[in-house]
């Protein structure tokens, strides 16, 4: 690896942590900044939920026009201009003295966070070749996986000991380094083959990706009883049927219908849909299963998933480097079958657990009970073994399965099918799952009324414990919990096996497709 190749990888794990940290290091400043902040315009808790669904969706809504924007005009420049406005906007976020600024600001970091996403992964495309691509990749995969990690611990501390502006703030310095590094080292690229910029194309999908994203957000948030978010739906998927149409009829179409010509690159997007859907359903309800239904504290909750995150840390540069090699088809559909196994495994765990009695007794226990090993830990090695033979071959696969002048663009449609597909998935399931909840909930607790408002916000699926009732009550909850998160887990176990079979008659050996594949406008 040369000098330039080491430094780029160094900008783009940087910046593209920043954004994935931002996504979940700010959760554990919310308490204090609903406390802090003063609200006039909006309420705390309705502020604190644009915080993060607010920058999520902008987030979403950018991608596809940042991953044109850097093909076209280049890609150092564009994810430079998104360290810069992401730097500039942390600055603001710790500084500002409202709720509303602070929301504002959230929104303009999200926008400038979407600069950054495809830059980083089209960047190392061009400058790490063949074979060493994949390694490359399963080096990045780690590196913002290990960041991951600890974001969330790195948060709770800094906004315990220092507060929550720094939980921003430190984002600055940081992000400074890599915009030094990336200016000095890092080498500028774009498609000189492009002509006009289809501004007309890149409104379409921001408003088909974001309005999807922010209605699916929100309509969840607010148990889809909420007018703006069915609006935001509507006009999103409205957007996402025109879109199509309109970039067959654009002379230079932001997004080239000819991409979804190459198998690869759409059995990957398609795989990517599956797969990623799964894996937001298990993350979504392990942590509040293990607390709300079997009592274990925050901490143990946590430390329970590390496992995961170790299995994708030690494995992605190894198993990145020999798909690089061999093809990624095998690793593909080979990472699905052990996730499905590690979801499956979720489906035994107890409906009547010590744990939980034992939890009820000792509530200030940190570590995970004894049933945690049987229970839990082989599902989350399945599943951390499963990702960790997926992320780098499916990055580098879906990179090298398109010209190498649209890299920034794929990638970003990449991003925004997995951004998009994440929430709307989980909502869809998380209907499904509420129905078994309170429908077990109503055999096990036939005293308690099911349909009433103090219930349905106290006892949401899969955290029992919010509302006051008798023991018996709220042990039947956990219960009822219980079997909703098996539904959840064999859903996404489904899910995953989907994307493992679209990848095993999708993908051709060797998977690594010519990047000179014919694109057509």
């Amino acid at each position: 690896m040369t000098s330039r190749q080491r430094w780029t990888l160094v900008a783009t794990i940087i910046g593209s942590g920043a954004v994935f940290l931002d996504g979940t290091i700010v959760n554990a400043a919310l308490p204090r900044i609903g406390r802090e902040l003063p609200a006039t315009f909006v309420g705390v808790l309705e502020g604190q939920t644009y915080v993060i669904s607010g920058y999520l969706a902008v987030l979403a809504a950018f991608l596809i026009l940042a991953g044109a924007l850097s093909d076209h005009y280049g890609r150092r420049r564009v994810y430079a201009i998104g360290l810069a406005g992401f730097a500039i906007t942390s600055g603001l976020c710790g500084l500002a003295p409202t709720l509303e600024v602070l929301v504002l600001a959230r929104l303009l970091q999200g926008a400038a966070g979407a600069l950054m996403v495809p830059g980083a992964l089209s960047i190392i495309t061009q400058t790490f070749p063949g074979p060493q691509r994949g390694r490359a990749f399963g080096l990045w995969t780690s590196a913002t996986s290990a960041l991951a990690l600890v974001g969330p611990l790195l948060g709770g501390l800094l906004v315990d000991t220092i507060g929550w502006r720094v939980a921003f703030l430190i984002n600055v310095p940081i992000l400074a380094v890599a915009l030094a590094i990336t200016v000095r080292h890092i080498a500028e690229s774009r498609d000189d083959s492009a002509r006009r910029f289809d501004w007309l194309g890149a409104v379409v999908a921001a408003l088909a990706v974001g309005g999807l994203s922010f209605g699916v957000i929100r309509g969840g948030e607010h148990e889809w009883q909420d007018p703006i978010a069915w609006a935001s739906i509507v006009v999103g998927l409205t957007a996402l049927i025109a879109f199509p149409f309109l970039m067959a009829r654009r002379p230079d179409p932001l997004v080239p219908l000819g991409l979804f010509r190459s198998r690869t690159f759409t059995t990957i997007n398609l795989m990517t849909f599956f797969v990623w859907g799964g894996l937001y359903v298990m993350l979504s309800y392990l942590s509040i299963t293990l607390q709300g239904a079997l009592g274990y504290t925050a901490l143990a909750a946590g430390l329970s998933v590390i496992p995961f995150s170790i299995c994708l840390i030690t494995l992605s540069p190894r198993i990145g480097t020999l798909a690089g090699r061999v093809g990624a088809r095998r690793f593909l559909t080979l990472g699905p079958v052990l996730m499905t196994a590690g979801l499956l495994w979720f489906t035994r765990l107890p409906e009547t657990s010590p744990a939980w009695h034992a939890a009820v007794e000792t509530p200030a226990s940190l570590i995970p009970p004894p049933t945690f090993f049987i229970d839990v830990l082989p599902a989350v090695l399945l599943v951390g073994l499963g990702v960790a033979n997926t992320v780098a071959p499916l990055t580098n696969t879906l990179m090298g399965s398109i010209p190498e002048r649209f890299s920034g663009l794929g990638s970003a449609i990449n991003n925004a099918i997995s951004r998009v597909g994440q929430p709307l998935l989980g909502a869809l399931i998380f209907v499904a799952v509420s129905g078994t909840f309170y429908a077990a909930l109503a055999i096990l607790a036939p005293d308690l009324d099911t349909t009433s408002a103090a219930v349905r916000s106290g006892f949401p699926p899969l955290n029992p414990p919010r509302v006051a009732a008798t023991p018996d009550q709220i042990e039947a909850a956990a219960h009822a919990s219980i079997a909703a998160f098996h539904q959840a887990m064999a859903v996404a176990a489904g899910l995953v096996a989907i994307g493992g079979v679209v990848a095993w008659y999708g993908l051709r050996e060797p998977a690594r497709q010519p990047t000179q594949e014919a694109v057509t406008t």
